[in-house]
């Protein structure tokens, strides 16, 4: 795709995240991979009102383009695709559950076999640090190699994919997986979890497993 259909794609993602109850207000961005760096979304500003105008365009070393200011959160998107190489598209919000579970700094382990969409048998829960700083990124950067999805102590959801629509689509699979774990806990119960071998065979089918979506 070209650069402005590309930018037109990261904010009909936007507008979709919050369509679907996934972020609010400006929090969250969106980024994708782009020639040797990637574009991502401009700082500050509500989502309905932003233009593929808008979208910043930041290289592999985090320089952006002038007269432009992009996500405070662009070291942790540039962490993500130096990372894995895979990854052609980022996206993160403070969804309500994910929210909710980074602020008890829980990991979601084995409740269900769908935890398994992360590439991993549990979505993990990656240390606190300010938003936008390296600390941060770095944090992420570790957290993203073991699952596709992490979420950020005290902050929010990180989900990666092949483009847009398979990082967005995660995004909403470990939303609903921290909706049923928080409800769990809140049981006072314990929780029977899927063991590390049903979990290894649910991984190797996965393989084949996900929203289907041509490049």
């Amino acid at each position: 795709m070209n650069r402005k259909t590309l930018s037109q794609k990261i904010i009909d993602t936007c507008l979709e995240m919050t369509r679907l109850g996934l972020n609010q207000g400006t929090a969250g961005n969106v980024s994708v991979r782009y020639k040797e760096g990637m574009l991502i979304t401009p700082t500050g500003m509500p989502y309905h009102l932003i233009t593929p105008d808008d979208i910043v365009y930041v290289d592999s070393q985090g320089k952006h383009e002038e007269g432009k200011l992009p996500s405070s959160e662009w070291q942790f998107h540039l962490a993500v695709y130096q990372a894995r190489a895979e990854a052609n598209a980022v996206v993160h919000n403070h969804s309500l559950h994910c929210a909710g579970l980074s602020i008890l700094e829980k990991p979601i382990p084995a409740i269900h076999y769908m935890v398994a969409v992360g590439g991993s048998d549990h979505i993990p829960c990656v240390p606190y640090a300010t938003f936008g700083t390296y600390e941060l990124a770095s944090y992420v950067s570790e957290g993203i190699k073991k699952s596709k999805a992490i979420l950020l102590a005290h902050h929010g959801l990180i989900a990666c994919g092949e483009n847009l629509d398979k990082a967005l689509w995660l995004a909403q699979e470990v939303e609903v997986l921290a909706s049923w774990y928080l409800k769990l806990l809140a049981t006072g119960l314990d929780i029977p979890l899927l063991s590390h071998e049903q979990m290894q065979v649910v991984l190797g089918k996965f393989h084949t497993y996900g929203l289907r979506i041509e490049e």
